[in-house]
């Protein structure tokens, strides 16, 4: 499964020459050409461009969008808003929806010119919102419109001299996390019928193929019973298509490491098990694997970005179906730690997974654990598709994700992990923990209390402090975000551009 940016190109420049449309973004007030940027146009562009400027036709203002034809050359001018308002939010919305609304009309080769007037990080800003939205997942679709171009987008950016050499990495860095983006909503938007668990181990071992540093361990279904990881096997064991857990690593050390390490849930169609969904929108159940997309998609990106830094994936991988064999209502479970699962909804299953997957990451001697599950309806009925939810037992690493979430507008908002919500969750009768909380009341928060007990300790002290962990609920962003400009529809790569900053930060 190929990455779906690796059609577009790129080019940074200084201003020169022009090709094709010229993408001209201008702030609020602009009432000419800011220099050099009409360089190259034709005479009757030129005064188009001038008398529309000079006019209250077009003004700048935010998402304001204007095409010109009537020259010799094509020319769109794309409105930012005041400059003192700019944010690397604007930037980069405004380049994505800019994309967006392109039409046959202005053709593939496109020169985006930025004034000397831009600042470097928003001109990276909008660049990279192209980049993003340049994303289309029609895989199955036989027929095409005949008029449809797929050729790939000719990008040349054209700026002052002194900002090229760093527009031209940061946009070169953009593209190759966005490799890792658009992978991951390959594999979310991909058909529970053709992405089941053992079929995105493939992928996996097939994507490291041929990568020196990287490598892709598979626990299939024997190794899940032979290492008693009960969460697995339980919420997989419904289905013919049996779980595995798939474990990337990245530039191992030769000796003891001390990596991050990114858990995610993986859940290939969610069903419900015996405690069934209603049937309403449950096609969209197949977006349940995104924490394991996110994690693979990371992969990607660092990869691609040469990280020279030790790093480990682990992605826990079921479909929970409500077969003859499947776990129910009233079972207590075993997992991977010893501990004990009472289970009370079979839809509550996520968590399962993550235990075993939680469990497992205390073996690399982790410097901390990040896990991302599409986990909770009560995630989204608190936060909409808006923002993660964000629970830590570690204030700086909470901290950390929450800043780095708002850098790059892939929002992790701080949830409450309150003693509470941890009593609520071990207070089971005849198990460690149960798998669902007393009351419908604070439920992605019963949740987190829940993947807590299963985050290992950094010793066998009994009075040892666990590991620093923290918890995304992605339930709302992963997929249906309508207010994301960089996605069309369907699944969005969320969290894969806030970890690989994290992570190259580190």
């Amino acid at each position: 499964m190929a990455p779906s940016s690796d059609t577009m190109k790129i080019q940074v420049g200084e201003i020169s020459a022009l090709n094709g449309t010229l993408i001209l973004p201008c702030f609020e007030g602009c009432e000419k050409p800011p220099s050099k940027t009409m360089n190259e146009a034709d005479r009757v562009t030129r005064s188009l461009i001038k008398k529309i400027l000079a006019s209250d036709d077009f003004s700048g203002k935010s998402e304001e969008n204007m095409s010109v034809f009537g020259g010799g050359n094509k020319v769109i001018l794309v409105g930012l808003g005041k400059k003192d308002n700019i944010t690397t939010k604007i930037a980069r919305d405004t380049g994505a929806k800019t994309l967006a609304k392109l039409s046959k009309n202005h053709g593939k080769d496109l020169t985006i010119r930025f004034s000397s007037e831009w600042k470097l990080n928003m001109m990276a800003a909008f660049v990279e919102g192209m980049i993003l939205r340049d994303y289309k997942y029609d895989k199955y679709i036989s027929k095409k419109d005949d008029d449809n171009d797929d050729s790939p987008f000719n990008l040349h950016i054209q700026c002052s001299p002194r900002h090229v050499d760093n527009l031209k990495n940061m946009c070169e860095e953009s593209y190759n996390i966005a490799t890792g983006v658009h992978l991951a909503r390959d594999l979310g938007n991909s058909p529970p019928n053709d992405l089941y668990p053992m079929a995105y181990a493939n992928i996996a071992k097939d994507w490291a193929k041929g990568k020196k540093n990287v490598s892709v361990t598979v626990i299939d279904w024997e190794g899940i019973l032979e290492n008693k990881m009960g969460g697995l096997e339980n919420v997989g064991k419904g289905s013919s298509r049996k779980p595995c857990m798939v474990i990337f690593e990245m530039n191992k050390p030769s000796g003891k490491g001390n990596p991050p390490v990114i858990v995610g849930k993986g859940i290939t169609f969610d069903t419900g098990g015996i405690s069934l969904k209603p049937g309403a929108s449950m096609d969209e159940m197949k977006y349940d694997m995104h924490g394991s997309a996110t994690v693979f998609g990371l992969m990607q990106a660092l990869h691609a970005c040469g990280h020279s830094k030790h790093i480990v994936g682990i992605s826990c991988m079921a479909e929970n179906m409500p077969g003859s064999n499947a776990y129910r209502p009233g079972d207590v479970i075993p997992t991977y730690s010893g501990k004990t699962i009472e289970i009370l909804n079979t839809d509550a299953e996520g968590r399962n997974v993550l235990a075993d997957g939680l469990w497992k990451s205390g073996e690399f001697n982790p410097k901390f654990i990040v896990d991302l599950a599409t986990l909770t309806g009560a995630c989204v009925v608190a936060l909409g598709h808006e923002a993660s939810g964000l629970w830590s037992n570690n204030d700086e690493l909470r901290e950390k994700i929450r800043a780095m979430g708002a850098e790059v507008d892939e929002l992790a908002w701080p949830m409450p992990l309150l003693p509470a919500f941890e009593k609520e969750m071990t207070g089971s009768k005849i198990a460690d923990v149960r798998n669902l909380g007393t009351t419908r009341w604070g439920g992605s928060n019963t949740a987190a209390a829940f993947l807590k007990q299963f985050v290992p300790n950094m010793s066998d002290d009994k009075d040892a402090e666990q590991y620093p962990w923290a918890h995304l609920d992605i339930a709302g962003t992963a997929w249906g975000a309508s207010t994301n400009a960089t996605v069309a529809h369907g699944a969005t790569g969320i969290h894969v551009r806030t970890l690989y900053h994290l992570l190259k930060n580190e």
